[in-house]
């Protein structure tokens, strides 16, 4: 879990740039939009659309882009696209197992992307369960470590969480993440809003089985492709099972 972590708080820090641009929004928006399709536009019986909203607003994602994603996805007003979800594969520096997941209204034009930002930058694709194999379904929620004055430690999250069934909670320097089967997810996040407690995210994610150190020269190239593959605007998530000190976060620049 270490190196997912790690990796959680270099992409937090990222999303704040890509924030500033607009692209996070775009895909965050997206999110909205699904969620409202599949499972309607009230998020008090819809908690994965709930989840979305309130991951949206926390990236400060303006109310009305909200609403009128609400709106779209559930029928209410036009202009909502068909998006569907679809995994790639494939294999960077060190071999280092990459899982892309993207969420396009254009088969032809995600996998053009992803194949482009992946094998101009030095990684290769991998066939359809290379690379998904090392990873498992997981709800993450992430959780401030400082809280209305207070420091939170692991005990505190475990203690409020501990009938939600909390698989793991793990330091990711300003926050913790407290993993749980998949299934479990909202009944975490619940638990952390029923102890007072506020929360960052909580969603749905692949965190993998295991990591592998990689050292500076492997993590600059290994971000490279990471970087290409997050500026498509179909890809809403990259995920690898590589851990970087902090040491070698702060040589790259990251």
């Amino acid at each position: 879990m270490s190196g997912h972590s790690k990796w959680a708080t270099t992409k937090h820090k990222k999303a704040v740039i890509d924030a500033r641009r607009g692209k996070l929004f775009a895909k965050l928006i997206k999110n909205i939009e699904v969620a409202a399709r599949v499972g309607g536009g009230d998020p008090a019986g819809n908690p994965t659309l709930y989840d979305a909203i309130q991951k949206a607003k926390k990236t400060s994602v303006p109310n009305d882009n909200i609403d009128r994603a609400v709106k779209r996805g559930s029928g209410a007003e036009a202009g909502g696209a068909d998006y569907e979800t679809l995994m790639y594969e494939a294999y960077g520096p060190a071999g280092i197992a990459l899982l892309i997941e993207c969420l396009t209204d254009n088969r032809n034009r995600s996998a053009s992307d992803v194949r482009v930002a992946v094998t101009r930058n030095g990684g290769t694709m991998a066939d359809v369960g290379s690379t998904a194999r090392m990873f498992s379904r997981k709800g993450v929620v992430t959780v401030a470590k400082e809280q209305a004055g207070r420091t939170l430690t692991e005990d505190d999250l475990l203690e409020a969480t501990l009938d939600a069934g909390p698989e793991e909670v793990s330091d990711l320097g300003d926050s913790f993440e407290i993993v749980s089967d998949p299934n479990d997810t909202v009944a975490v996040r619940k638990a952390v809003e029923a102890a007072g407690l506020d929360y960052d995210s909580a969603e749905v994610s692949f965190v993998p089985d295991y990591t592998q150190d990689v050292d500076a020269p492997t993590a600059e190239k290994l971000f490279k492709i990471i970087d290409a593959l997050e500026d498509s605007d179909d890809v809403q998530n990259v995920y690898a099972n590589f851990d970087a000190s902090d040491d070698v976060l702060e040589a790259v620049g990251r």
